[in-house]
């Protein structure tokens, strides 16, 4: 049955080849300081900071940097971006880069005027901001974790060995967002793939959680073909305009909260994914398909009605003359043929996991109750072995 539900998404979008022209028409509805956050410098070298500099000076803004938030963006970096933007004066944080920087932008909107402990606060106790929130655009140049038009902020708290998301509601959404799929191009195939996985994993954990007959899934199994089919073409040409833009597209729709509506969720591989990003600093979309197989393996049995669905609705796989079991396991097989097709990391250990590492992963990874089975401790241990073993 599809459960009660109030949907808003206030996100605007800007999409295509001539997205960032919008840029000036949004920057007129902030003030004079724009702080400027990206990561590791890319966009210094593909053009795409100066692209967006000259805007700004365009529109007579102020501007301030702060550059170098990392693939995983830590608690200390959050802290750092906070003090900045308020010192600042910040009237609108802009995003230039990838999802992290686009969490890690959310992340500093409202830490920046919070008079509590921001971990505590958001990442323990996870609750709303009470406190002047900083709005935050984004121009986007990888896609995956569909943060453009969510609410989540994903930080690693390096101290404790956590990474943690926090899913804020509609006031922290982005204001707006421009993707133009051609700001991909200049990412590596091993990026590239992450992300894909990353959309994949997100469909999933929404799509594998309850035993519903609703439209939520009907879309999302739409989006997982989608992304099967222009994944394929992506991993032979990145170059290929339509597979780029319609990843991009996918990944928003993926995780802009539509296609939870009515679902209960189950983000255990991302918890469990997060875990060991937290003790490797490893590629986000990596940990996630280093645990994925091992997990729905796992799983397979307590929702086997919508396994079965998945390998036939999904994966193609012709159901006649065979057992649920062995549908549902031929969806899985499917899954992974693909998987190895993008040359993702199967084995947790490509990621510098080791053995003696394993309890403390999972001591360190959050237990969700929305998927068909919950975990125990020695269950998350099983899973990383698992991961571990693959391919011996």
């Amino acid at each position: 049955m599809l459960g009660d539900f109030t949907y808003c998404n206030p996100t605007r979008l800007h999409f295509g080849k001539n997205a960032l022209e919008r840029l000036d028409d949004e920057l007129k509805n902030y003030g004079k300081k724009v702080l400027l956050v990206y990561g590791g410098g890319s966009i210094k070298k593909n053009g795409i900071y100066d692209d967006v500099v000259a805007i700004l000076r365009k529109c007579g803004k102020e501007t301030a940097e702060v550059s170098g938030v990392m693939p995983n963006p830590t608690y200390a970096k959050l802290l750092e971006g906070a003090k900045v933007a308020r010192d600042f004066g910040a009237d609108l944080i802009l995003a230039v880069g990838g999802g992290s920087v686009c969490d890690y932008c959310k992340g500093v909107s409202v830490s920046a005027y919070c008079e509590e402990d921001v971990w505590e606060k958001y990442y323990e106790r996870f609750e709303e901001p009470d406190c002047k929130i900083i709005p935050v655009g984004c121009v986007l140049t990888m896609v995956g974790t569909g943060s453009e038009m969510n609410g989540g902020s994903v930080i690693t708290n390096t101290r404790k060995k956590m990474k943690v998301g926090q899913v804020f509601g509609e006031k922290v959404f982005p204001k707006f967002a421009i993707l133009n799929p051609e700001y991909t191009f200049t990412l590596s195939k091993y990026q590239m793939t992450a992300g894909f996985f990353d959309i994949m994993s997100h469909i999933m954990e929404q799509y594998f959680s309850g035993s519903d007959d609703n439209t939520s899934d009907y879309i999302m199994e739409g989006l997982m073909r989608s992304l099967i089919h222009s994944s394929g073409i992506a991993v032979k040409n990145p170059h290929d305009y339509e597979a780029r833009s319609n990843i991009m597209w996918t990944a928003s729709w993926a995780l802009n909260t539509l296609v939870a509506m009515g679902k209960t969720t189950d983000w255990e591989v991302h918890m469990i994914g997060q875990a060991i990003s937290a003790h490797t600093d490893a590629t986000h979309g990596m940990t996630l398909s280093a645990v994925s197989l091992p997990y729905y393996k796992t799983i397979m049995k307590y929702g086997l009605e919508k396994f079965r669905r998945f390998a036939i609705c999904v994966w193609d796989v012709d159901p006649c003359g065979k057992t649920d079991e062995k549908i549902a396991q031929e969806g899985l097989d499917a899954m992974e043929r693909w998987m190895k097709e993008l040359n993702l990391v199967l084995n947790a250990e490509q990621l510098g996991v080791t053995f003696d590492m394993l309890e403390a992963i999972a001591d360190s990874t959050l237990i969700m109750e929305g998927g068909y089975k919950v975990l125990g401790r020695d269950d998350v241990i099983k899973i990383l072995k698992e991961s571990m073993r693959y391919g011996q």
